[in-house]
């Protein structure tokens, strides 16, 4: 048994389970024996997803869900009991897009709004939904996935950070109150991984390049990444910061909060230069 309280084999519900840290997050689990249901706003590549495990010899369900719609989590969630045929054991709240490119004021306002709807809301609708059912339980976990802009402040990539700082937030208070109940919370928060987030979200054409070239040369496979947050769920981690680059902001942004801020609006400027050059 784990400190988190749930033993493999996990009953797991994964969001945004149609590629990227999602559709790791399912293999993973279904691997280690767990059944799990593959939600996506992306009716088909949730059942793609749902096909490799099955074709794996594991089990697994496909719903076609938007995060970012309340009710559409309350189904997930019934059609999930009703499919698994018991409780859900673990919620892995993954789904987002990526928004980037633009200072505040420049930023369309519909992009803001895109971007709080799947990133934060969508986060809090499936804690919202799930976490009762959990309590009730007395066991299991959730894993919200959020980022390293969480706690980076990145220049140019407010909406990005602010929705994840949310989530980081929303995930600390959780832990807080679920503390003794049984029920784990953890948050991953990497840099860049090997997904698609960059060519399916809302990042202004100068900043696609850049972005692309930092996602090839420094990002990790998402299959490290799960490895790394389950095993660290497993132990009861409330914090999942699995990358070194990650884990050098975490410090020097405790450490040095006033230097940081300063040094990367420096870098700012000088990268903003070069491209108008």
């Amino acid at each position: 048994m784990s400190r988190s309280g749930r033993s493999w084999k996990a009953s797991g519900v994964v969001s945004g389970a149609g590629s990227g840290i999602g559709r790791a997050f399912a293999l993973e689990i279904a691997a280690r024996g767990g059944s799990v249901v593959c939600a996506d706003i992306n009716g088909a590549s949730a059942k793609a997803t749902a096909v490799l495990i099955a074709d794996a010899g594991g089990t697994a369900f496909d719903v076609e869900c938007d995060v970012a719609d309340l009710d559409a989590v309350e189904h997930l969630a019934d059609v999930a009991e009703c499919s698994l045929k018991a409780p859900v054991s673990l919620v892995i709240n993954n789904a987002g897009i990526g928004t980037g490119g633009k200072n505040v004021g420049d930023t369309p306002y519909a992009d803001w709004r895109k971007t709080v709807d799947v990133n934060l809301w969508g986060v809090i609708n499936g804690c919202h939904v799930f976490t009762p059912r959990l309590r009730a339980t007395g066991r299991g976990g959730i894993i919200n996935v959020a980022s390293a802009a969480s706690f980076a402040a990145a220049p140019r990539m407010a909406p990005y950070c602010v929705t994840k700082a949310g989530v980081l937030a929303l995930s600390e208070t959780m832990a807080a109150e679920l503390a003794g109940s049984g029920v784990a919370i953890s948050v991953l928060c990497p840099t860049f991984v090997q997904t698609s987030i960059i060519e399916n979200g809302v990042i202004s054409d100068d900043a696609v390049g850049v972005a692309a070239k930092l996602m090839q040369y420094t990002g990790v496979s998402p299959e490290s990444i799960v490895r790394t947050t389950l095993n660290a769920h497993d132990k009861g981690h409330l914090y999942v910061v699995p990358q070194l680059d990650a884990k050098a902001i975490w410090a020097a942004k405790r450490l040095l909060p006033g230097t940081y801020t300063y040094g990367l609006g420096l870098v700012s400027r000088v990268v903003s230069r070069l491209q108008e050059d």
